[in-house]
């Protein structure tokens, strides 16, 4: 069975870079250009791929949404408007709720494109084959024959031992869709950051969350002066909990000072250290990352450098927070 699907994509590969291929350039360039949304529609399980479609055409930088050909007639059927561009899917192409839309899409001029199990290689019109020399018309469907554009999902058999049920067909469409949904995001140059930004709860978006969203800054960034006696600077970094402190002359980050400082020069000085003042027990050459960097490059910097912390800068040396291990532990990275 599952076979019988893969021929079905390989089948459908073929025509996407042969007899479809123009089609197929169509249709993206009618939801790439379009002003408003991809409205996707489809009944029974050609909705299911529908709602999937419409899914992935969001999350990859597509505005888009599903609309249930029933509802559409009782109302919904206000969600689409001029400039929208309607993705209509139907094995047959003769499925009433979806006919029953095409009234209302051409009077708004919205382009339609349609999904269905046609043998038409993309073409809008009946093809002529030659069968013993007599020339025939290959009849198409109504939703194929009303479209703008006609994509073919036809398949050789359904999955199915009886050849009912909506299988292979179902699985052309939902790959036709990806297809559709890829090389859309493609042509807008949709990056891994786009996505992560449309994905905030997923895990991909807190791989790609920016340092500026985990830092701590503001009351919350433990500072201190070169001139700051070290009680101070001990009572500064136990305050704000981060087991460190930036050393800063003005706005500039000059040094830092860590627990694991604090510890080496108590064992090298003892109690000589609460004399001492920041500059002076301060690492003069911190490591530093920007603001814009992803939490991935934080979190490689600190396995390398064997440390927990960054302090957050700008262009100019400018301190702008810390980030901490702990907070990269929100993001599933550690």
């Amino acid at each position: 069975m599952v076979r019988i699907e893969a021929a079905a994509l390989q089948a459908l590969a073929d025509r996407i870079g042969g007899p479809m291929a123009a089609a197929f350039q169509r249709a993206v360039d009618l939801m790439f250009s379009c002003a408003g949304r991809v409205v996707v529609t489809g009944m029974g399980k050609s909705g299911l791929i529908a709602r999937k479609i419409a899914a992935t055409l969001s999350s990859t930088g597509t505005p888009a949404l599903y609309l249930h050909p029933v509802e559409a007639m009782h109302g919904d059927l206000g969600m689409v408007v001029r400039g929208d561009v309607v993705l209509a899917l139907s094995a047959s192409g003769e499925t009433e709720e979806i006919l029953q839309l095409l009234a209302t899409i051409k009077r708004l001029q919205v382009p339609l494109i349609a999904m269905t199990g046609d043998e038409i290689s993309g073409s809008l019109h009946p093809s002529k084959t030659a069968k013993g020399g007599v020339t025939s018309l290959v009849a198409i469907s109504t939703l194929a024959a009303a479209a703008d554009v006609a994509l073919d999902c036809s398949v050789a058999q359904e999955a199915c031992s009886l050849g009912l049920a909506p299988t292979a067909s179902t699985t052309t469409m939902l790959a036709l869709g990806d297809a559709l949904a890829v090389t859309l995001s493609e042509k807008r140059g949709f990056k891994e950051e786009d996505f992560a930004n449309l994905h905030p709860g997923g895990k991909l978006g807190k791989r790609l969350a920016r340092v500026e969203s985990l830092m701590h800054s503001g009351d919350a960034l433990p500072r201190v002066m070169p001139s700051t006696k070290m009680p101070e600077v001990i009572y500064e970094m136990s305050r704000k909990k981060l087991g460190v402190t930036a050393v800063v002359e003005g706005e500039r980050l000059v040094g830092i000072i860590s627990d694991g400082d604090l510890r080496r020069l108590l064992e090298k000085r003892g109690k000589d250290v609460l004399d001492l003042t920041a500059g002076e027990a301060m690492t003069r050459t911190p490591k530093t990352i920007t603001a814009g960097e992803f939490a991935t490059a934080a979190l490689a910097m600190m396995e390398e450098k064997k440390i927990t912390s960054l302090m957050v800068v700008d262009g100019g040396g400018r301190l702008e927070g810390i980030v901490h291990l702990h907070d990269l532990w929100t993001t599933e990275l550690v």
